[in-house]
C-alpha cells in the first residue's frame, strides 16, 4: 500500500500540468471544477501527499554556534595561549604563596577577546537565521476551495491537496502551485517577484505552454507564495508543501546553509595561524634546547655520556621562559581588530538591506571583482516606494522634480523636502495625486506595528505618495483616522465608474471617472514612452493645456532615461476630459458605450489625444543574503 501511494505521488508530481490543456489536467487529477474533490478523496490524498506546509528545521543550539566560532586556527592558538598563561600564573602564585593579580591580566584579556568574538558571531548568525524564516511567512493561510460541490470560502491553506479547485481573487496569496483552469476576469496578473525576482506583475492565461518552459515561462501556472494583483481565476492544485517552487527554494537555502566553505579571509587567517604556530614552536624549542645544559648535565666516559643529572625546577623555569616567549609572539589584538572591522562592515551593509550570515562574508564581498546577478538570489520584500516625482514646470519646455523620502508603506515614513508648503498644491500636482489615487486597485492598512499592502506593490507605493503629497489647503483631513485619508478625499470628488484593464501591448491602465459635474473623464497611468506616444498636449502648473511638441518629448525622455539608469522604475500619468461617447454613462450595462469596454481592442481608441501630467520613479525594497 505504501509503495502504491509513493508511486502515485511521484506520478502526480512529475505530471507537466503547464504543457497539458485544461481537460487533460482535470482527468489526470480525477476532479471536476464544478464539484471539486469529495471529503473522502481529500483524506485519501492527504495520506499520500501530506500537509501543505514547508518543513521546519530545528534551529542550531547555542552550544553548536559557540563551537562553530572556535573552528578557527587563530582562535584555537589564542585559546591555547590563554590556558597556558593562566596555568603558569597559577603555578607562580602557588610557589610564592601570594596571588599576583597582574599575572592573570594577560590570560583574562585573551579570554575576553575570545568571548566578545564568539558573542558577535553568534548574534550575527542568529539574525540571519531569522531572515531565512521569512520564506515560511510567505505562505498563504487561507484559501477559497470547492469541495463536495460547495464553495468553502476560508479553508486553512495547509489542508489543500493536489486536485483541489481553488478560486483566486485580487489580493490573495497563492496557497500552492496551481494550474489556471479559467479566467473569471478579462485579465489576471500575479506578483511573483518573491520567487523569480521579476519587477513587474506577470499576466496569466489558461492556455498550455511548452513542456520545457522555465518558471517565468509557465504563464498558465501560479506559484505558492506569490500574490494576485489583478483579476480573479479558477485554479487546480498540482503541488503542495515542499514540492512547490518556493518549497524547493526553501530546501536549497537549507542545504546551502549546511555547506561551509572557507572564505578568502578565513583561508589567509588559517594559513597565518599554521605558519605562526610552526615558527613559534620552532623558536620555543630552540630556546629551551639552548638552555638544556642548565637543567640537564652528564659526564663523558669512553666517548659515551654517563652520570646524567636532571633538575626539574630549572627545566620548568626554562619551559616557562619558552612559553612566555610563545605567548608574547601571539598577536592577541589581531582577532579583536578583525572582528571589530567586520562587525562595522556588517552594520553598514545592514543599512543597505544586506543580511550577512557569516562575518567573514563581508571581506569576501570586498574581494569580489565581478557580480553576476538577476535579483533572484535576493529575499525580496515585494515593497516599492516612490523616490522622485517629476511634474511640468511654469512654462512649456520646463520640468520640476521633487525627491521623496521613505522606503516602507507607512505614510509617515519620510517626507518630500522640496514640496510646496502644506496645502499649496498647484493644478498639475493635484492631477498627479488624483490619478495616483483613482487609477489604482491597491490598499494599505496598519497591521500590528507595521503597514501592509494588498494588491500591486507599485500601486500601493502610489497611494502612499498621495498621502505624503497631501491635499489642497481648502480641505481638512487631519481629523480622519483613515490611513489613506488623502486618497479617500480624491475618491469623494471623482467617482470611478469603469476600468480599462492593463495589458502588455498598451502597457498602461485607465479608469473612467465621474467628476461630479455630470462629466466623465479618463485617467491613465503606465509606461512613460507609451503615454507620450498617445499624448497630444500637456498640463502646465496653472492647469492650462499646451501642445506637446517633439522637443518637449525629448526633454521628458531624457529625464526618464536619467531616472531609469538610477535603478528607478518609472510610471507616467495622463488624462482626457473630452469623452463624448461616454456622456451620461454611469456604469450601466445598457448604455451603448458599455459595449466598447467589454472588448479590450477598443481601449486604444479611447486612450488617444491624452494630456500628459508628469511621472514618478519608484525603487524596489529588497534584502540580499550573503
Amino acid at each position: 500500500m505504501a509503495k502504491k501511494s509513493e508511486k502515485l505521488a511521484t506520478k502526480t508530481e512529475s505530471f507537466p500540468a503547464w504543457s497539458k490543456d485544461v481537460k487533460e489536467c482535470e482527468e489526470e487529477f480525477k476532479v471536476s471544477r464544478e464539484t471539486g474533490l469529495s471529503s473522502e478523496e481529500v483524506e485519501k490524498r492527504r495520506e499520500v501527499y501530506g500537509w501543505n506546509e514547508l518543513e521546519t528545521h530545528e534551529d542550531q543550539s547555542i552550544l553548536k554556534l559557540l563551537l562553530d566560532q572556535l573552528n578557527d586556527t587563530l582562535v584555537r592558538i589564542l585559546l591555547f595561549a590563554a590556558v597556558i598563561s593562566f596555568i603558569l600564573a597559577w603555578y607562580e602564585s602557588e610557589e610564592t604563596g601570594e596571588i599576583d593579580v597582574t599575572a592573570f591580566v594577560e590570560p583574562l584579556v585573551i579570554f575576553l577577546i575570545l568571548i566578545v568574538n564568539a558573542i558577535v558571531g553568534i548574534w550575527q548568525e542568529s539574525n540571519a537565521e531569522k531572515a531565512l524564516k521569512a520564506l515560511k511567512e510567505i505562505q498563504s493561510e487561507q484559501a477559497a476551495v470547492v469541495r463536495d460541490g460547495k464553495k468553502v470560502p476560508n479553508l486553512a491553506a495547509k489542508e489543500l491537496v493536489p486536485g483541489d479547485i481553488v478560486e483566486l481573487r485580487v489580493g490573495d496569496k497563492v496557497p500552492a502551485d496551481m494550474r489556471v483552469l479559467s479566467l473569471v476576469s478579462s485579465t489576471v496578473r500575479v506578483e511573483q517577484g518573491s520567487l523569480t525576482g521579476e519587477s513587474e506583475a506577470v499576466s496569466k492565461t489558461a492556455k498550455a505552454v511548452a513542456e520545457n518552459s522555465d518558471v517565468q515561462g509557465k504563464k498558465c501556472m501560479v506559484f505558492a507564495g506569490t500574490t494576485v494583483v489583478n483579476g480573479n481565476c479558477i485554479c487546480l492544485v498540482t503541488r503542495i508543501g515542499m514540492k512547490t517552487e518556493i518549497g524547493q527554494v526553501h530546501s536549497q537555502i537549507y542545504e546551502a546553509s549546511q555547506i561551509e566553505e572557507e572564505t578568502p579571509l578565513k583561508k589567509k587567517l588559517n594559513e597565518f595561524g599554521e605558519i605562526l604556530t610552526a615558527i613559534i614552536g620552532v623558536i620555543c624549542a630552540l630556546v629551551w634546547l639552548i638552555n638544556l645544559k642548565y637543567f640537564l648535565s652528564w659526564e663523558m666516559v669512553d666517548g659515551w655520556p654517563t652520570n646524567f643529572a636532571f633538575s626539574f625546577e630549572r627545566c620548568t623555569y626554562y619551559f616557562k621562559i619558552a612559553v612566555a616567549l610563545a605567548v608574547a609572539a601571539i598577536p592577541e589584538g589581531l582577532l579583536a581588530v578583525i572582528t571589530t572591522c567586520l562587525a562595522l562592515g556588517t552594520r553598514k551593509m545592514a543599512q543597505k538591506n544586506a543580511l550577512v550570515r557569516k562575518l567573514p562574508s563581508v571581506e569576501t564581498l570586498g574581494c569580489t571583482t565581478v557580480i553576476c546577478s538577476d535579483k533572484t538570489g535576493t529575499l525580496t520584500t515585494n515593497q516599492m516606494a516612490v523616490a522622485k516625482v517629476v511634474a511640468i514646470g511654469n512654462r512649456p519646455g520646463t520640468l520640476r522634480s521633487f525627491d521623496v523620502e521613505g522606503t516602507t508603506y507607512d505614510p509617515s515614513d519620510g517626507k518630500m523636502p522640496d514640496w510646496p508648503p502644506a496645502g499649496h498644491m498647484d493644478a498639475n500636482v493635484q492631477m498627479i495625486a488624483k490619478i495616483s489615487a483613482l487609477c489604482n486597485d491597491a490598499g494599505v492598512e496598519l497591521s500590528g506595528s507595521h503597514y501592509v499592502a494588498s494588491g500591486m506593490p507599485t500601486e500601493a507605493a502610489l497611494k502612499v505618495l498621495v498621502e505624503k503629497m497631501g491635499v489642497h489647503e481648502s480641505v481638512n483631513t487631519r481629523g480622519s483616522k483613515d490611513t489613506l485619508r488623502c486618497c479617500t478625499h480624491w475618491k469623494d470628488i471623482d467617482r470611478r465608474i469603469a476600468t480599462l484593464e492593463f495589458d502588455r501591448d498598451r502597457k498602461f491602465m485607465g479608469v473612467i471617472v465621474n467628476t461630479g459635474a455630470g462629466k466623465n473623464s479618463l485617467y491613465v497611468k503606465g509606461a512613460v514612452e507609451n503615454l507620450l506616444e498617445r499624448s497630444s498636449s500637456f498640463q502646465l502648473v496653472d492647469g492650462s493645456i499646451a501642445e506637446l511638441d517633439q522637443n518637449f518629448k525629448d526633454l521628458i525622455l531624457g529625464s526618464l532615461h536619467e531616472m531609469s539608469t538610477s535603478a528607478l522604475r518609472c510610471l507616467g500619468f495622463a488624462y482626457k476630459e473630452d469623452l463624448p461617447e461616454f456622456t451620461g454613462y454611469n456604469g450601466d450595462e445598457d448604455h451603448p458605450a458599455h459595449q466598447q469596454l467589454l472588448n479590450p481592442s477598443n481601449y486604444s481608441s479611447i486612450e488617444s489625444k491624452l494630456v500628459f501630467s508628469g511621472f514618478v520613479g519608484l525603487r524596489v525594497s529588497s534584502s540580499c543574503l550573503l
